[in-house]
């Protein structure tokens, strides 16, 4: 049991305290302290035979302190009964080590009353381990105020555990004083009420906070490390808070090693990671025992990285039944796939519960699937609702769907923004679906930004004529967003780019977008590219592409095609051809290529 004196001193001798060994001293001067030490032991011991009653307290604690109940206890009574305080509380603290708790407490009384502020922290530690809090607050209060640091902490703990405002002040007192729990404590009060005022966990941790992270860290705290390590790492400041993880670290703290493993693994050393999470793995830690479950199935090591899902689950760590899901999925081990996101689901694990839904509806159990949907999505996750959403749309429920889609996309799902602003459009809602069509375009949907643009370009009025008549060109806001959706593949996009840089008289750039859509399936584009050729003299190279946008069902494709062959006098290919646009249209199309059908069977027939 730990001593319940005053830690600054010894038992209140006046003599500093000495560690009881040191690492990485020189053996003499090891040898000449102990040689020191029996001398002033065997002074105080002569003084007190003497009488002496301060030698007789001194000698008292110094045994105390080795050990020596036997051999401090006569000496601490006689000094006490002569009325040295300091005897009095040590003799207190001898009795509590011997398991007599009670008569402890008649002398730390005895000590507390002759104003011995170590002695009344004792005593109110003692009456709070039995439940008397008024009589501890009492006597810790009378330490406190004294200037006592031990009797300022625990008055501040006892205040805390009671919801008591006055806690913050003590546990200030304390920490202002050197004690590092306190300093820790009083950070983390600090931290939770800054969280609490902006109403967001992720809210920046007050300076006062971190300068108490700081002062107890570099007292030696490791958890205060571990938050130190945090803050700066948040903060973008990686060297020093690796420096503090490791300090953490090499303490003992799990979840610092954890950390330096991801810090690492961001810098690019995945070995020395890898060291880091298997110390802090071994310790326990089940966020490193999934990050070197990750670690292996990347490199196909499949068995190791179970394993350590399997431990990162006995760790307490849901996301090891999670990612033993996701392994057995990526195999092919469907059923016990879906046994292990089960039990992740079960316990509360919204991804899990997605990923379970989507097992079952992928496996045509649409009724089992929604249950799992709906518990994930009022969880919070956002890939949830957005599931739920495609589930009701394709039931043709669409206003529940809308519904799933909406509260997706508030939490920022682009996809989900893109179905809400489509369907806006449906409704004829232009300024809704703009404002949901610019979310999901910001957010990297290439549909969403064409859409986006479609919409400016209805609104964008006639371009504005030169002094001479000619139309002036000027880069509008919807051309900005028809260039990003055709940059990310988007074949009518690229098409529309296209059209633009034509008005422009950009031809070389018009036909690079032009062809660019062609070659990923575009009739349109391959159409236009065919304009372009032929209007640049290209007739043959232009036939080839409204060959490939005919062949894909473009009607005007194939009417172009039954005028080139007629030219050629190819009638019968030009009869051909025209017939084909007939059938595909439209109408105007159709018309016209019945017209030129009907011309090349009479000349064929003459």
């Amino acid at each position: 049991m730990d001593v319940m004196g005053d830690k600054a001193t010894l038992f209140e001798t006046g003599r500093f305290v000495q560690p009881s060994s040191r690492e990485d001293t020189d053996t003499s001067d090891e040898t000449g302290e102990i040689a020191d030490e029996a001398a002033e032991e065997l002074r105080q011991r002569l003084a007190a035979e003497a009488g002496d009653v301060e030698a007789m307290s001194v000698l008292g604690a110094m045994l105390l302190r080795r050990g020596d109940l036997d051999g401090a206890e006569p000496h601490l009574r006689a000094a006490t009964a002569a009325g040295d305080r300091a005897a009095a509380n040590n003799l207190g603290v001898l009795l509590h080590q011997r398991g007599y708790a009670d008569e402890a407490a008649g002398w730390w009384r005895i000590a507390a009353v002759a104003g011995s502020t170590a002695a009344a922290h004792a005593l109110g530690r003692h009456h709070r381990e039995r439940g008397d809090e008024p009589a501890a607050e009492y006597w810790l209060r009378q330490s406190a105020e004294q200037g006592h640091t031990l009797g300022a902490y625990a008055l501040a703990d006892l205040l805390e555990h009671r919801g008591d405002a006055g806690a913050e002040h003590w546990m200030r007192a304390a920490a202002e004083r050197g004690h590092r729990e306190a300093a820790y404590r009083l950070a983390r009060a600090l931290d939770r009420k800054a969280a609490r005022e902006a109403d967001d966990d992720g809210a920046p941790v007050p300076d006062e906070a971190e300068q108490w992270y700081r002062q107890a860290a570099a007292r030696g705290h490791r958890r205060a490390a571990l938050h130190l390590g945090t803050i700066l790492e948040k903060c973008g400041e990686l060297k020093e808070a690796g420096r503090w993880y490791l300090t953490s670290a090499k303490d003992g703290e799990a979840r610092a090693a954890c950390a330096l493993g991801f810090l690492l693994r961001d810098a690019g050393d995945t070995e020395n990671a890898a060291v880091w999470w298997l110390r802090a793995a071994q310790d326990g830690d089940g966020n490193a025992a999934n990050a070197l479950g990750a670690l292996h199935a990347a490199r196909g090591e499949t068995q190791t990285a179970e394993r350590w899902y399997r431990a990162a689950m006995d760790a307490g760590d849901v996301n090891g039944a999670y990612n033993l899901g996701l392994l057995c999925a990526e195999q092919g081990r469907t059923p016990h796939a879906e046994q292990w996101y089960r039990r992740a689901a079960y316990a509360g694990h919204q991804e899990a519960a997605n990923a379970l839904a989507i097992l079952l509806l992928r496996a045509g159990d649409e009724t089992g699937a929604e249950p799992w949907f709906s518990k994930a999505a009022e969880a919070g996750s956002v890939d949830a609702a957005f599931n739920l959403g495609i589930l009701h749309a394709g039931r043709g429920e669409e206003q529940a769907a809308l519904r799933w889609y909406e509260r997706a996309a508030a939490a920022g799902h682009t996809e989900a923004a893109l179905q809400v602003g489509m369907a806006r459009l449906r409704d004829g809602d232009d300024q809704e679906a703009e404002r949901h069509l610019r979310c999901a375009a910001g957010g990297g949907s290439a549909e969403a930004a064409y859409r986006l643009a479609t919409v400016l370009d209805a609104r964008r009025p006639p371009e504005p004529a030169h002094e001479l008549g000619e139309p002036v060109h000027r880069r509008s806001e919807c051309e900005e967003w028809y260039e990003r959706a055709a940059s990310q593949g988007h074949r009518r996009a690229q098409v529309r780019v296209g059209m633009h840089a034509a008005a422009r008289g950009d031809v070389v750039e018009a036909a690079r977008w032009y062809r660019e859509a062609a070659e990923a399936g575009s009739r349109n584009g391959a159409f236009n590219l065919g304009l372009l050729l032929a209007r640049e003299g290209s007739e043959p190279e232009a036939a080839v592409w409204w060959t490939r946008a005919a062949d894909a069902g473009h009607g005007r494709a194939a009417l172009r095609l039954a005028l080139v062959y007629a030219r050629r006098g190819e009638l019968a290919e030009g009869q051909r051809w025209a017939d084909r646009a007939v059938s595909l249209g439209p109408a105007s199309v159709a018309e016209r290529a019945a017209r030129l059908r009907d011309a090349l069977r009479q000349e064929l027939s003459a």
